[in-house]
């Protein structure tokens, strides 16, 4: 069977905002339905990388043919990255974020990234989060619920955290919340799930171009780990680091690192 995206409205193709929460909005319904065909495991995983990726390159092609596009699933070529770096507008994309916990139904912590580059900075972005139905965007830029918990809430992987983060939650008095994909990480900021994402342990620029564009028009702080502006379409794309907090945690984390390091 063959999937159909639909047709974006015209004042969808028109505005950048909106073309992005669309088009994260397909790749996830596309995810679901492959999610759907009873595959498993590894099986699983490697068809909505495929799945995802096929289906956001062909529509960035039909809808945006002179954009240059960066994603986690292409191998990009040395003509590929010189067209980039010359483009006036990337989109970087990461067609499924949590590829584990997309292969563990009914997990939901899994998410699709779109994010827009211009001009030197991120312009648009979204995050779907197609099992809970949700599609955070630039167009409408969530509005943060106020802090429900009075203990600061730390996203952490799943698996056991680093050693800075353990002590980062206790000069905080701190909790850990653990759950799967960065992108589910920064977008429980918005959530008021958690409060604070702060991640050394290596990632690329699509991992967090489209959370970070949300979490800036949400309001919330971000960086790199040194306090320092986090920079997309750069010829290495390894973007190690990140911190996406509540702005009043901002200082006492960026304080903290600075004394203690990542290590």
């Amino acid at each position: 069977m063959t999937f159909d995206a639909g047709t974006p409205a015209p004042e969808v193709v028109a505005d950048d905002h909106l073309l992005a929460a669309w088009l994260a909005e397909a790749a996830g319904r596309r995810l679901l339905e492959v999610r759907g065909e009873g595959l498993e495991g590894k099986e699983l995983k490697d068809a909505g990388d495929r799945a995802a990726h096929e289906l956001l390159m062909g529509l960035l092609a039909t809808y945006r043919p002179d954009d240059a596009v960066l994603s986690e699933e292409a191998l990009e070529s040395a003509v590929d990255k010189d067209a980039r770096l010359n483009a006036a507008k990337v989109w970087i994309i990461d067609p499924l974020d949590g590829t584990r916990e997309f292969s563990e139904p009914p997990r939901d912590d899994w998410a699709v990234h779109v994010a827009l580059w211009e001009g030197g900075t991120l312009t648009a972005g979204a995050v779907a989060q197609p099992v809970i139905g949700e599609t955070f965007n630039t167009g409408t830029p969530p509005v943060v619920p106020p802090r429900t918990s009075v203990r600061p809430r730390i996203a952490v992987s799943r698996s056991r955290p680093p050693a800075f983060v353990e002590a980062l939650r206790a000069q905080l008095d701190a909790e850990l919340v653990p759950m799967g994909s960065a992108g589910v990480k920064m977008m429980s900021v918005v959530r008021d799930v958690a409060d604070a994402y702060v991640h050394a342990g290596g990632q690329y620029e699509w991992d967090s171009a489209a959370p970070v564009a949300v979490a800036r028009a949400a309001g919330l702080f971000t960086s790199r780990v040194d306090g320092s502006e986090l920079v997309y379409n750069q010829e290495d794309v390894y973007l190690p680091d990140v911190i996406v907090c509540r702005p009043e945690l901002a200082d006492d984390i960026l304080a903290f690192i600075a004394e203690h390091g990542t290590d």
